[in-house]
């Protein structure tokens, strides 16, 4: 077997074979032999447990929480569950390609069904941007990898501009990125001259995931002292480690002793 724990499922969805697997009281997602797509704890199933999903929300250091946000790309709905969960005032709207993906996030990850506050459509991630017409969002949020790395048609210059055009003007794109792929420079290069430079990348301390958020407007390169009495405000109300996402800033960003270049 390919995972030392027990196969739940595995349903053929055009070009994608799904596996859940379970061990430990953690289930996991699996796309065919691909990489772990998403975790959740059975007794706490709106944790996120993969880092990478947690740095998405590193973006509330700088913004507040989005009245409406788009999410391309489901896999087992962590990201749309902590949303639902923790910030009550978001409207999220998830598009994500395969039925089969939304079915499994449902039955086998407690995603809770459509309401006022969550809609989840199956749909092609770039056709739905594309096709916003007159609507604004304050976050994007694109997590669609897959073994192959992301699907051309979200990887690319007039993909990214479409993004920055559908959001407010205090808004921010999140890209889930592999620091490994070899298109990572040439991804941050077209989101960075698009959006102005208003670039920022946040490592996740797992597997070489990498946060880029793009703003379109500038963040006033805080102070870190600033920053850090913001984590700490924003990890006694939601849990989340937002001091290390300060000091893993420092990482991959211009700044000196005293800012963050933003």
């Amino acid at each position: 077997m390919l995972f030392r724990s027990k196969r739940f499922s595995k349903a053929n969805d055009d070009d994608i074979v799904i596996d859940v697997s379970e061990e430990g009281g953690i289930r996991k997602l699996h796309f065919g032999q691909d990489d772990t797509q998403s975790a959740m704890k059975i007794n706490a199933p709106n944790e996120l447990l993969l880092a990478y999903s947690r740095c998405v929300f590193g973006s509330l250091l700088f913004l507040d929480p989005p009245r409406d946000m788009l999410l391309i790309g489901l896999g087992g709905g962590s990201i749309a569950k902590w949303v639902h969960e923790y910030l009550p005032e978001t409207k999220l709207t998830c598009v994500e390609l395969h039925q089969q993906v939304v079915n499994v996030a449902r039955s086998m990850f407690y995603l809770p069904p459509d309401d006022e506050r969550l809609t989840v459509l199956t749909a092609d991630g770039a056709a739905h941007v594309y096709g916003m017409e007159d609507e604004s969002v304050d976050m994007i949020m694109m997590d669609a990898y897959s073994s192959t790395g992301i699907a051309a048609p979200l990887a690319n210059a007039d993909f990214f501009q479409a993004c920055k055009n559908k959001l407010t003007d205090n808004g921010v794109l999140a890209v889930n990125l592999w620091s490994i792929d070899r298109k990572f420079d040439q991804y941050c290069a077209q989101i960075s001259e698009i959006f102005d430079g208003r670039l920022l990348c946040l490592p996740a301390r797992q597997k070489g995931n990498v946060i880029a958020f793009a703003f379109t407007r500038g963040q006033n390169s805080p102070q870190w002292e600033r920053l850090a009495d913001k984590a700490k405000k924003l990890e006694a109300q939601y849990g989340l480690e937002f001091g290390e996402f300060v000091s893993d800033l420092a990482k991959m960003n211009p700044h000196n002793d005293r800012r963050l270049f933003i």
